[in-house]
């Protein structure tokens, strides 16, 4: 899969990612140059960490036939270390339905085994920057 990520001439900073037929927007706050028109790089890694787990949740419940009703994942960030190495994100899961403590816990181990959990965390990513034609 390619992922194409576009400059928008209008303005300051804005670019947006091109994913299969879905566009998002991308920039970054004034302080930082930008006019906030997108979510910064930074907030988009944090959001799929909580999406990811939020579907997975859900996906795993309606496979088990858990009455969950509806899940919300919130994601703190503290990056105050990550120059240092070291990006700390927290995500607490809000889940509702008729749910037992043994079933929110099965569901807080599986949120924990999402497929971006284990990426950020058990994988060596490898990035390659390249040039291409101008």
């Amino acid at each position: 899969m390619t992922i194409t990520i576009s400059r928008d001439l209008a303005h300051k900073m804005l670019h947006h990612a091109a994913v299969r037929q879905h566009r998002l927007a991308l920039d970054e706050p004034a302080a930082n140059g930008g006019e906030d028109l997108g979510v910064t790089p930074h907030e988009l890694y944090d959001s799929a960490l909580g999406a990811c787990k939020a579907l997975t949740v859900l996906w795993y419940a309606r496979r088990k036939q858990i009455a969950l009703e509806d899940i919300r994942v919130t994601v703190e960030r503290d990056d105050s270390q990550e120059r240092q190495g070291t990006y700390r994100l927290r995500t607490v899961l809000h889940l509702t339905g008729a749910l037992t403590d043994a079933q929110r816990q099965e569901l807080l181990a599986v949120a924990g085994k999402c497929p971006v959990h284990k990426l950020m965390t058990q994988a060596t990513t490898e990035v390659v920057t390249e040039l291409g034609a101008a």
